[in-house]
C-alpha cells in the first residue's frame, strides 16, 4: 500500500513537471478529462459561468491530498458512480480559493454570522441546554458532514459539556461557499458589475448562475430555480410575497414550522410596513449585514422628524420590542398616526 502510494506521488510529481502550466480551455480541458469518470464534470464546466477558469484554480493541482486519493482510486479501479467532494481536502480547500477571485463577497461573508464553525454550532451551551442536538441540525449548519451526528459531538444531551469528537473541525465553516453556490451550475460568466450613484440608488444585482442549495441527503446541488417560494399566511390572511427568487435559498433554513405561520419557527417573513419586499432588499446577501440598509429606502429623517435609524426597532437593537420583520406604524402610535411636520412647505 505504501508503495502504491509513493509511486503514485512519484507520477504525480512528474506530471505535474511536465505540465507545470496546463490550463484547461473549452476546446481542450487537459489532463484533468482524461480519465473518464470525470466526463460529467467536465461537460457540466464547459457550460458554466467558471468556464473560462482552469480546475486548478478552484480544485488545486495534482498534488492535492483529494486529487492524489482520486488518482489512486483510478488505479486500483475504484472508479465512483458520482465524483463527489471529500468532506475533508475538498470543501475546505476549495472555499479557501473562493477568495482568490471573489475578495469581496469572501470578506463580507467571513464577517458575517454564515461563517460560524463547528464549534459554534455544536458546543454552543445556550442551545444545547434547551433543545437536544438531533441529525436534522446538519441540513443547514453542516451540508458537507457526511458522518452521524454522534461522530461530530459528544454527549448528546441537554447537560453537557459538550466537546467535538474530532478537534480538527473545531474552525471549519458550518456553511460554506458551497452550500449555496454550485461551481458547475450552468450560466454565462458575469461581466463587469454596474454600479449607481447614491443619488440615483443601488443596483439590485440579478441572481448568481451559481444559485444553488446543497442538500445534504442526496450530496448534490438542487437550483435556485427549482427551490420554491413558500405560501405563507398570517392567521387566516395570505401574506404578500416578493417575487425575488433568491429568497427560496433563504427560506431553506430560515423556515416556519408546517403551520407555515409568519414569525413561527426560525421564519423572518416580513409583514406590517415591510410586506412584500424581498429579504435581500435589507440584507446583504453574504454577510447578511443591515446596519446601513434603512437609508436605501427612507429617508434620513422620517414624517414625524425622527432619524429612522434611531427608531425604537430591532434594526437599532435586538432588545427592542419591535421586531423589523412585523413593524406597524401603529406599535408606535397607538392613538393614530400623526400628520406630517412639513406638509405645508414646498
Amino acid at each position: 500500500m505504501k508503495f502504491a502510494l509513493a509511486a503514485l506521488g512519484v507520477i504525480a510529481i512528474a506530471v505535474a513537471i511536465v505540465y507545470p502550466n496546463v490550463r484547461p480551455k473549452p476546446q481542450n480541458a487537459g489532463y484533468c478529462s482524461d480519465c473518464h469518470e470525470m466526463g460529467d464534470s467536465n461537460s457540466a464546466w464547459l457550460g458554466s459561468a467558471h468556464r473560462n477558469v482552469a480546475c486548478s484554480d478552484c480544485h488545486g493541482g495534482i498534488l492535492q491530498t483529494g486529487n492524489v486519493e482520486r488518482l489512486d482510486e483510478h488505479a486500483r479501479g475504484r472508479i465512483s458512480e458520482q465524483i463527489r467532494f471529500h468532506q475533508w481536502s475538498d470543501v475546505q480547500a476549495t472555499v479557501e480559493r473562493c477568495r482568490n477571485c471573489h475578495q469581496e463577497e469572501f470578506a463580507t461573508w467571513r464577517a458575517g454570522p454564515h461563517a460560524m464553525t463547528y464549534a459554534q454550532v455544536f458546543t454552543d451551551r445556550d442551545h444545547n441546554r434547551e433543545r437536544i442536538l438531533m441529525e436534522d441540525c446538519f441540513r443547514c449548519h453542516g451540508m458537507h458532514f457526511q458522518g452521524p451526528l454522534r461522530d461530530m459531538v459528544t454527549p448528546i444531551d441537554t447537560k453537557g459539556p459538550w466537546r467535538l469528537v474530532d478537534a480538527r473541525w473545531a474552525d471549519r465553516a458550518a456553511i460554506p461557499c458551497l452550500a449555496c453556490h454550485q461551481m458547475h451550475r450552468p450560466g454565462q460568466p458575469e461581466g463587469p458589475r454596474v454600479r449607481r450613484s447614491e443619488s440615483a440608488g443601488s443596483l439590485q444585482p440579478l441572481a448568481a448562475p451559481s444559485l444553488a442549495l446543497f442538500d445534504r441527503r442526496a450530496q448534490g446541488h438542487i437550483a435556485l430555480a427549482s427551490l420554491p417560494l413558500p405560501e405563507m399566511r398570517q392567521g387566516e390572511r395570505r401574506v404578500k410575497m416578493s417575487p425575488d427568487q433568491r429568497q427560496a435559498l433563504c427560506y431553506q433554513c430560515h423556515a416556519p414550522s408546517a403551520a407555515m405561520q409568519t414569525g413561527d419557527g426560525d421564519d423572518r417573513t416580513p409583514v406590517g410596513i415591510h410586506e412584500g419586499i424581498s429579504c435581500l432588499a435589507c440584507h446583504q446577501g453574504h454577510g447578511e449585514q443591515t446596519r446601513v440598509s434603512c437609508a436605501n429606502c427612507h429617508p434620513k429623517m422620517s414624517n414625524c422628524g425622527l432619524d429612522v435609524e434611531k427608531m425604537d426597532t430591532t434594526f437599532r437593537s435586538r432588545a427592542s420590542r419591535h421586531n423589523i420583520h412585523s413593524f406597524q406604524c401603529l406599535d408606535c402610535h397607538t392613538h393614530g398616526v400623526p400628520k406630517k411636520r412639513n406638509a405645508g412647505r414646498g
